[in-house]
């Protein structure tokens, strides 16, 4: 077998590749190039009703041993016993509606990861009772505080911190609820009612990019949580969904696998907290 020797004509090709991909990249990265239609609003609002809607199938259908969404999974006793080991349980969660067809968000991308983790010698009130008082902190929060507080909910502001194919800061506001479903068993759900990109992320305090002049990378963040007590502590999970922009399709080979590896690290992180915090 011969090897052809590589020439100059096919370095200046590859160059030429390399030019084109990294000009989409820089287009792609600018914030004028992102803009959230009406449309893109209405496939979101769909897509959270179908997740609040299954999350609502699956409180009714609880029993003694099914409450947690990993119980329904096919991995369901596989995935408990990797918990209560000590493990965190992170996995991409795909949505759907009648018929088993796929919600898609057009020119966007929707981020759904569940995760959950065991937090030993905790109960279910003395968990909540903290997670009313403040919300953890981690990596991704700069800075947090209570904006106002009512019987099981408050609003709270974090200033988030995201980091992977560029470093980007938010002021974000959010509405949490809280639910005891029974003495050892609750919920909570948290959605995301603002959030503003900051211009400089090396400067927190700076000023913000008007809505929909940002660069796109997080548009809208609702989190719901389950708590399980069970021998020796408490099992946290989380289900999170965002929606970013879409990745050109050029990029979505490089880019796609980063930008979804951004959600999922992100609630890794949270978890991690949790049980620092807990």
């Amino acid at each position: 077998m011969s090897i052809r020797p590589v020439t100059h004509r096919d370095t200046s090709k590859i160059a030429a590749q390399v030019v084109l991909l990294a000009a989409i990249a820089a287009a792609w990265a600018s914030p004028a190039s992102a803009q959230m239609s009406p449309e893109m609003g209405t496939a979101w609002n769909r897509y959270v009703a179908a997740v609040e809607r299954e999350r609502e199938d699956q409180h009714q259908s609880a029993s003694a041993d099914r409450f947690l969404a990993m119980d329904y999974g096919p991995r369901a006793s596989d995935d408990r016993r990797a918990v209560m080991s000590g493990q965190i349980v992170v996995d991409s969660v795909e949505s759907t509606i009648a018929g088993g067809r796929s919600i898609n968000v057009p020119d966007a991308m929707v981020h759904r990861w569940r995760g959950a983790v065991f937090l030993p010698n905790v109960t279910i009130e003395g968990l909540l009772a903290r997670l009313e008082t403040a919300p953890p902190a981690d990596e991704d929060v700069l800075q947090s505080a209570v904006l106002s507080r009512g019987h099981d909910e408050m609003r709270v502001f974090m200033r988030l911190r995201r980091r992977k194919v560029v470093t980007v800061v938010y002021n974000t506001e959010h509405n949490v609820r809280f639910e005891r479903v029974s003495p050892l068993r609750a919920t909570s759900r948290s959605v995301a009612t603002r959030i503003a990109e900051v211009r400089d992320s090396a400067r927190p305090d700076d000023a913000e990019y008007a809505p929909g002049d940002d660069h796109g990378f997080l548009w809208r963040l609702n989190a719901y949580w389950r708590y399980e007590q069970v021998p020796g502590g408490v099992i946290a999970e989380c289900e999170s969904i965002s929606l970013s922009r879409s990745v050109p399709l050029l990029l979505r080979p490089i880019l796609g696998p980063v930008v979804k590896g951004v959600a999922r690290e992100s609630l890794e992180r949270t978890l991690n907290a949790l049980r620092t915090y807990a």
